[in-house]
């Protein structure tokens, strides 16, 4: 069985050397490689003992930083994003609450003041009929106390046509009795009905 000859490993200083000339990338890679060059990072910690393993994180850990910053920033960014659309949310919510509100306020406004107005006409006929009926009761009262008066007025005017009968008739009876009298004496009669005459 040969001897096998240790491999003689080639340590690299990952700070001072130079990317070895890559082949040509798919045009993906180019874009993602252009991104995490144009974003500068401080350079990572280097040690200085130099073993196979040490050295594979060592280039491990130069590579690793940018991809976490750069996916922590993309997270950030999008909670801020969710954060700017979540209040733009609940800001166009709270228009259409207060758009909704106004709404309903002017449409109540509306109806108070038809139901108002609607009050007020109403009234106002009530009190065009009232006054109406005022006017004519007072025309009917007026024509009542003229009716009355020219009633009294004929009553009075028939009392004293029936005074003047009496008045007329008691006249007649008292030429009537003192005619009656100057015959009586004249003949010196006595009247038969003088009895009657004194009950009368």
């Amino acid at each position: 069985m040969a001897t096998e000859e240790p491999k003689k490993v080639v340590i690299a200083d990952v700070s001072t050397a130079e990317p070895p000339p890559a082949a040509e990338a798919p045009p993906h890679v180019k874009d993602v490689v252009q991104e995490k060059a144009v974003i500068p990072h401080p350079p990572p910690p280097v040690e200085e003992k130099v073993d196979e393993h040490k050295a594979i994180v060592v280039a491990h850990k130069t590579e690793d930083p940018p991809v976490k910053k750069t996916s922590s920033t993309s997270l950030d960014r999008d909670i801020a994003l969710a954060d700017v659309e979540k209040e733009k949310r609940l800001s166009f919510i709270k228009a259409w609450e207060d758009s909704e509100k106004s709404k309903v306020e002017n449409k109540a406004q509306k109806k108070l003041a038809d139901v108002a107005s609607w009050e007020n006409s109403k009234k106002a006929e009530v009190e065009a009929k009232l006054k109406k009926l005022e006017e004519q009761l007072e025309k009917k009262k007026a024509d009542y106390a003229e009716k009355m008066k020219n009633k009294v007025a004929l009553l009075h005017k028939e009392a004293e046509e029936k005074r003047a009968m009496v008045q007329a008739r008691r006249g007649e009876e008292f030429l009537k009795a003192e005619e009656l009298a100057a015959k009586y004496r004249a003949t010196g009669n006595v009247p038969k009905k003088v009895i009657g005459c004194i009950g009368y």
